[in-house]
């Protein structure tokens, strides 16, 4: 049997007082999804390890079956993994956040909606102005910028230490930045902070300067005015899902998020690039569609992401959000499901978000998820539409973590 998750980043919510207390899920037209929970077994899963921040990089990981305490090292390995930047054993990698910030506040995560090729030239002039002058200092090239997507970029400190608080700008929004610079969890990296914090305070000085953001500026538009470095760690070591699970042949990861492919390469799947893909509500959902029937033509294991309801919910846009489930229900479910239902081959498939993005709160919360798994002849549970609050009644319960991979990779003996 082949196996397809189909992942909503912080597609899950909670009731919004002006949808009559609904969630998002139980609001949206998303007919796919139920006709799929309808057919199929529901529960909830727990995504996120006691002690862990919610993050995508700790809840995708666990999705995918991996033991958090043993292979997590934070997002900027997982991201230089997917950029192609192979990590020696001293570096310390963070992912690096162009922002906005305003009246000594973070307005946005995203730089105002930082596009790439923008992104490139604020990255090779922040080489120029703010890492080289550092680099001399030094004598060596201990910190390099290295562009990534969007507002979503690499900072490599050479010989940084990995035990430092780094607030994630995305759960901050509209909080003073100054009280959330970089702190040291140890003495030893007491340099590393303080190099960051460097860093953080002079890229507010130069990114003005840029012509990009003085054309934003004489716009009254918002600036990427500066850096923000966190979840920083070392080279992780984890077995491919190959390994694990010997019913895996090959796989396949679609996403447009640096941070999935990453864990995916670390996993041993193939990644795929879709043109148009851009982690917005605008990517290209037909596309990644149709990639995701292509691998499951030749492949095992496919893991699709869509990043597009974690963004609306970080900008708190109700309608956005709403449109992004629809999207994702009728655009690129619905035609990966006709396919299958023309398979000789048994495929089955999985729907779930990573962790909640809740558009009234704009940050991600730990809660559990709701999950649907669907093959051809599953026995049905009671559960007739897809959402938080029908997937509790769910026959798979409640499940932790790792528990989710293991059940969906033995559903077909269950």
């Amino acid at each position: 049997m082949k196996h397809i998750i189909i992942l909503g980043d912080g597609m899950a919510d909670l009731p919004v007082e002006r949808l009559g207390g609904k969630t998002l899920l139980q609001y949206a037209a998303k007919p796919m999804m139920d006709q799929l929970a309808k057919e199929g077994r529901c529960g909830r899963l727990i995504t996120v390890p006691e002690g862990f921040p919610p993050g995508s990089e700790v809840a995708n990981t666990a999705i995918l079956g991996y033991d958090l305490n043993k292979v997590y090292e934070g997002r900027g390995p997982l991201e230089a993994a997917s950029i192609g930047y192979e990590m020696a054993d001293d570096d310390l990698a963070l992912r690096c956040n162009i922002i906005n910030l305003q009246d000594g506040k973070i307005i946005t995560h995203n730089g105002g909606n930082l596009e790439t090729e923008d992104a490139r030239l604020l990255i090779d002039y922040l080489n120029e102005t703010l890492a080289k002058p550092i680099n001399e200092r030094e004598g060596c090239e201990r910190v390099k910028f290295i562009t990534g997507i969007q507002y979503r970029h690499l900072l490599v400190i050479k010989g940084g230490n990995k035990h430092i608080t780094c607030a994630p700008p995305h759960d901050h929004p509209n909080e003073e930045w100054r009280p959330l610079l970089v702190k040291a969890d140890i003495p030893e990296a007491q340099e590393t902070a303080e190099l960051l914090n460097e860093l953080i305070l002079k890229s507010q000085e130069l990114l003005p300067k840029h012509p990009y953001n003085q054309a934003k500026a004489a716009k009254g538009e918002r600036q990427a005015n500066s850096i923000w470095p966190w979840s920083g760690g070392y080279r992780p070591s984890m077995e491919t899902l190959m390994q694990q699970y010997p019913e895996i042949k090959s796989g396949t990861v679609i996403s447009a998020v640096d941070l999935i492919r990453g864990i995916g390469h670390y996993a041993g799947l193939k990644i795929v690039e879709v043109e148009g893909a851009t982690g917005l509500a605008d990517t290209n959902y037909e596309g990644k569609a149709q990639a995701a029937i292509e691998a499951l033509e030749h492949d095992d294991f496919v893991f699709v992401h869509v990043e597009a309801s974690d963004e609306a919910g970080h900008d708190g846009d109700l309608e956005l959000k709403l449109k992004t489930i629809e999207y994702l229900d009728q655009r690129l479910i619905k035609p990966i499901y006709e396919h299958i239902l023309k398979m000789n081959k048994p495929v089955c498939l999985a729907v779930l978000p990573d962790h909640l993005t809740p558009v009234e709160m704009r940050i991600h919360v730990g809660q559990p998820v709701p999950f649907l798994i669907w093959h051809k002849g599953i026995a049905p549970d009671e559960v007739q539409q897809y959402d938080e609050v029908s997937c509790v009644s769910g026959s798979f319960g409640l499940l932790k973590l790792q528990e989710f991979m293991q059940t969906f990779m033995n559903i077909d003996k269950m």
